[in-house]
């Protein structure tokens, strides 16, 4: 396992919109266990595939708060299947938006169908924190990112902040 570099706002490749796993192969598992050894070591509590520069659709998450008692789960072209008409606002931040944080409005609920690393369809129900974290990552693999969720003057606040790190060439 090796941990990669994340890919940093304003780095257009975090707008890109991710492509579909097809055959689960020894590279997507190796893709996959990067993406665990990287969001452990930054640390955070999930990370999509294109955080590294790898425009496919894969989400690794664990939600769990014990470092020895980890939980990761991998998610291949997950997609949200339903979603409840409650909300939860939740304060999110993100690996490829370092040191920022805001609170979005998300479904409370949703179920999210995906493939494991077997290639095995799969279905699950979530709330609270892994519901908000993996609609996060699913938006990393269209394209979106939680600022978007904001307002417009604090998402221009935020992208200006990071485009000028960018040029002095430090982080935001």
């Amino acid at each position: 396992m090796t941990v990669r570099p994340l890919v940093i706002l304003p780095d257009t490749r975090l707008r890109l919109i991710s492509e579909p796993v097809g055959a689960v192969t020894d590279e997507i598992r190796k893709l996959a266990a990067d993406m665990l050894e990287t969001m452990y070591d930054a640390p955070g509590v999930g990370l999509a595939a294109i955080q590294i520069g790898v425009p496919r659709r894969v989400v690794t998450i664990d939600t769990s708060k014990d470092e020895n008692a980890r939980e990761p789960r991998v998610f291949l072209d997950p997609e949200i299947v339903w979603s409840s008409e409650e909300k939860r606002v939740y304060d999110e931040g993100c690996l490829s938006i370092p040191e920022y944080y805001a609170e979005v409005e998300r479904p409370d609920r949703v179920r999210v169908r995906y493939r494991d690393l077997t290639g095995a369809t799969q279905e699950i129900d979530a709330d609270g924190l892994l519901s908000t974290c993996i609609q996060h990552e699913i938006d990393h693999l269209n394209g979106v990112l939680f600022i978007d969720h904001l307002s417009k003057l604090k998402r221009d606040r935020v992208n200006k902040k990071f485009a000028k790190a960018a040029k002095r060439g430090e982080a935001a």
